[in-house]
């Protein structure tokens, strides 16, 4: 007797609570519907007033006209509550034509747009966003509510919309990935800075898109909000410290010239953190891909983001030097020290000196007997500091001079239809560049 009372009482429970829902539903679209009407009327008493001095021709065409304007945004109003209704009571097909709906009211009317976040609209698409058949109507919605609107885009945020982000993108079509990319950059824009973005939440749909053959656009547009959450520190190191969405970064720099620049400036938000210089000190990419755009030279804002990242690996690490070293970054960086942009070749000149430090530790220690130790600041000790900077740039001017001489002797034996003529031609000119520096 007891159960069925408790059951009795819990169905009249939810009943009510079902009716509760609906009335505060019908109660802010009947409010809203009397704002559309108060706004008529007053419009009707201003223009009456106004063209109270003109004939009874014109006085009928404008109430004509203002009859008809106050027909249409009832129609819509009507249109609008219907829409709304279905989306929160409807099927999975109803709900799919409200979200379509919703769509076009809120690009017609930015009233309506607004209006959308009190209606608890958007809840109800961020949740039809994992569901299968109902994305893609789903997404274009929230697009287009957020277009322009703070307000929408917290109501996104709070609602789980990044936890809705499909990990496994082959279940979406190609439009449902770019408006998902376009959404996800609308709402990193550096203009909603205080939005709790969790960039956790962003790398697997991102990593996903870099890693798939999408289409250049929805890569550019996941790179470009990557770059936007990389400029918070905190954020920078959530993505540095996943080493996959790292290397697929890389492969961008390598195999899509046109999105290098912001894949580059990306990275170089992430290095600067931890594990972001970890995750691309072991990326396998590096440091030949970063050397190679060094070459760019009709790119000099690629060439100035790569001396960039390859400044903050080298700084007090002598093993990632030698790395670099071996790669063959110094002729490199020679010809961007002499043709490069202005940032360029400071940054450039810069890593050029710890290469030439590395290489005075290296040979100083065994060239001959070692002059004692004077204090700092003496007069000896700036003779003899000078003495030696004369010495070391003689004698890197000979090394430069006898490594020319070994290139153009190999050039002039290698046949000139050889497909690898073109690279050395290419070394030659960056190796003897070397002798206008003045080390």
């Amino acid at each position: 007797m007891s159960s069925s009372s408790s059951t009795s009482s819990s169905s009249s429970s939810s009943v009510w609570q079902l009716s509760y829902r609906k009335l505060r539903f019908f109660t802010r679209i009947r409010r809203f519907l009397r704002s559309k009407t108060a706004g008529t009327a007053n419009h009707k008493s201003s223009s009456k007033s106004f063209d109270r001095s003109a004939d009874n021709n014109i006085n009928s065409a404008a109430l004509s006209v203002n009859t008809g304007q106050a027909v249409e945004e009832h129609d819509s109003s009507t249109i609008l509550q219907r829409a709304v209704k279905r989306l929160h009571f409807g099927g999975p097909e109803e709900k799919k034509a409200a979200a379509i709906e919703i769509e076009r009211l809120a690009r017609e009317d930015v009233k309506v747009k607004k209006l959308m976040a009190e209606l608890r609209v958007i809840p109800a698409l961020v949740e039809m966003v994992a569901a299968i058949g109902q994305q893609q109507a789903a997404v274009g919605a929230l697009l287009e509510l957020a277009n322009g609107t703070y307000t929408n885009k917290a109501v996104m945020v709070e609602a789980g919309i990044l936890s809705k982000l499909p990990r496994n993108i082959d279940t979406v079509d190609e439009l449902t990935r770019h408006e998902l990319s376009e959404l996800l950059l609308s709402l990193s824009s550096p203009k909603n800075i205080h939005l709790p973005l969790d960039s956790s939440q962003v790398i697997p749909f991102t990593l996903a898109v870099l890693d798939s053959d999408s289409g250049s656009e929805i890569k550019e547009s996941c790179l470009e909000t990557l770059y936007n959450l990389s400029t918070v520190l905190e954020n920078a190191a959530k993505l540095g410290s996943d080493s996959c969405l790292v290397g697929s970064i890389m492969r961008v720099v390598s195999s899509l010239r046109g999105l290098s620049e912001k894949a580059l400036a990306t990275i170089g938000n992430i290095v600067v953190t931890f594990p972001g210089k970890k995750a691309v000190e072991n990326c396998g990419l590096v440091p030949e891909s970063l050397i190679e755009v060094l070459t760019w030279e009709d790119n000099p804002k690629c060439q100035e983001l790569s001396a960039y990242v390859l400044m903050v690996l080298a700084h007090h690490s002598s093993a990632q030097r030698a790395k670099m070293a071996a790669a063959g970054i110094v002729p490199v960086l020679l010809e961007v020290a002499l043709l490069g942009s202005p940032l360029a070749q400071k940054r450039a000149l810069k890593l050029l000196q710890w290469f030439k430090d590395d290489r005075q530790v290296r040979v100083g220690p065994h060239s001959g007997p070692q002059t004692p130790r004077v204090p700092i600041g003496s007069p000896i000790a700036d003779h003899c500091g000078a003495r030696e900077g004369k010495r070391m740039m003689q004698r890197l001017v000979k090394e430069s001079l006898h490594k020319n001489m070994e290139l153009i002797t190999k050039r002039a034996n290698v046949d000139p239809g050889s497909s690898s003529s073109s690279s050395r031609l290419k070394s030659l000119v960056v190796s003897t560049s070397s002798k206008s520096l003045p080390y």
